[in-house]
């Protein structure tokens, strides 16, 4: 699972997801892409279950590049604790993916076999997605 080394604060504050994504929408490093169509708070774990099925796929053939990452704790309370008392403790890291991220991207592969990947992937993930062909290819 990914989660990052060190972060500057322990708790964040949950804020909200507005906009269209102006940075990470881009097709960069592949040739097909899973671009996100809503804004939504991916976990660690959704993430890696989106690459296994990709990989396990793909029969460990082609490249995959991961493009979010999950940077930001989100803390939960014990159950049956009263109300008060503070913050919990960060109990998972999310990736805050906005409307146009592109979230994951695979070349080396033909396009039936990254479509059907991705789809698998998508099955995975808690946002509405679409599959993209990079334009230069």
């Amino acid at each position: 699972m990914l989660l990052p080394r060190k972060t500057k604060y322990r708790k964040v504050r949950k804020g909200k997801i507005k906009g269209n994504a102006t940075s990470g929408n881009t097709i960069a490093f592949g040739t097909y892409a899973l671009i996100s169509l809503e804004a939504e708070r991916i976990n660690s774990r959704q993430i890696e279950a989106a690459r296994r099925a990709m990989t396990r796929y793909v029969k460990r053939g082609g490249k995959i590049w991961i493009r979010i990452f999950p940077h930001t704790p989100v803390t939960k309370k014990p159950n049956e604790v009263k109300m008060g008392s503070g913050k919990g403790n960060p109990e998972k890291f999310v990736a805050k993916v906005k409307p146009g991220t592109v979230m994951f991207e695979m070349a080396e592969v033909s396009l039936e076999q990254a479509q059907e990947a991705m789809r698998l992937a998508a099955h995975k993930l808690p946002v509405k997605t679409r599959f993209a062909v990079r334009e230069d290819f």
